[in-house]
């Protein structure tokens, strides 16, 4: 099975969504626990990774991409 890959400050789409209603979350912050906050609400949860890994669908914006974007201008 493939890993999935994410860093600090993406925002990931859950297979299950906040009671909010939105099922983007931001990662901000990396470590056996992730911590995620509610794009909608702002409510951040701590998880554990093992969780996280298998509750995530996909990366819908990464951080990577936008300091790339910065570096050339």
């Amino acid at each position: 099975m493939e890993r999935k890959v994410f860093q600090l400050g993406d925002v990931v789409q859950m297979k299950k969504s906040h009671p909010c209603g939105s099922n983007e979350m931001e990662i901000i912050r990396m470590g056996m626990d992730i911590r995620i906050k509610c794009v909608g609400c702002q409510h951040s949860v701590l998880i554990p990774r093992a969780k996280f890994e298998k509750n995530m669908k996909k990366v819908l914006r990464s951080n990577a991409i936008d300091e790339a974007q910065q570096e050339t201008l």
